[in-house]
């Protein structure tokens, strides 16, 4: 099976210091990956060079087939979607969010630019719908909670039909309803086999959704442990990322949580 992205011996380099040191990840079309780690990990930088916003210092990145640096970045970027707080940051507060996920087509922030047709609107409104927020369609974005905005992005990211979805902590802002809704729609997005390649960036064991099938873990920039989540997540593996003692807890509904020993 050929991967959606591949990540081989990445280093990133900046002011004299590794902020990734020897990274090699393979994310296949199926997978639902969780990116865990402390501040300072890694995670950032990784999710960038994976969304093809940064290049690495050494090593190769692969999406799709084509290589970074050997391939037309702004073709490649098409590819790739990211949902992230600076994104949500960049959204013009009262652009309509029917436009907010249009424009996603052209991977464009406002819909002046292009032309579209009455598909890409049909499709637009069609996404909202599917994240829970059909209602959304002709209000502006500002009008929305962070919760709705965060669905709302959900969207945007799969109108261009991407081969892979970066969510880069997408429950940093929720309340504790917001974040609950949001994990549902994730898990729903999971379990869809027609779904892109997905991977989820966290601090938090209880922010990762059931359906979710891997697990990388950094700290210092280097991979703690990587592969099938049921083998990967658990006391020690956490311990080692956060340099704390933890306990973990499984739930029977495919949640975790995780304290201080």
């Amino acid at each position: 099976m050929d991967e959606t992205l591949s990540i081989e011996d990445v280093r990133l380099t900046r002011s004299g210091k590794d902020l990734l040191d020897g990274i090699n990840w393979r994310v296949a079309p199926t997978d639902r990956w969780i990116v865990i780690g402390a501040n300072g990990s890694g995670k950032t930088s990784l999710i960038r060079i994976a969304s093809l916003y940064e290049h690495p210092s050494s090593g190769r990145v692969v999406v799709a087939g084509e290589e970074l640096g050997r391939a037309d970045v702004r073709d490649l970027r098409r590819k790739v979607a990211l949902v992230s707080p600076a994104l949500r940051a960049m959204v013009r507060p009262g652009l309509d969010c029917s436009d907010v996920v249009m424009s996603a087509k052209f991977a464009a922030l406002e819909p002046w630019w292009h032309t579209y047709t009455q598909a890409d609107v049909d499709r637009a409104h069609a996404l909202l719908v599917q994240q829970g927020v059909g209602f959304a369609a002709g209000r502006p974005f500002s009008s929305l909670s962070t919760g709705e905005q965060q669905r709302v992005l959900l969207a945007r990211a799969l109108m261009g039909g991407p081969e892979l979805v970066l969510l880069d902590e997408p429950c940093t802002g929720l309340d504790l309803g917001g974040r609950e809704e949001l994990i549902d729609t994730l898990s729903a997005l999971a379990s869809d086999p027609l779904a892109p390649s997905t991977a989820l960036v966290t601090h938090h064991v209880e922010e990762i959704p059931p359906g979710f099938t891997h697990l990388l873990a950094l700290r210092s920039g280097r991979i703690i442990a990587k592969g099938p989540l049921d083998e990967t997540l658990n006391e020690d593996v956490l311990s080692d990322t956060f340099g704390i003692n933890l306990v973990l807890t499984r739930h029977d509904d495919g949640r975790h949580s995780a304290r201080r020993r």
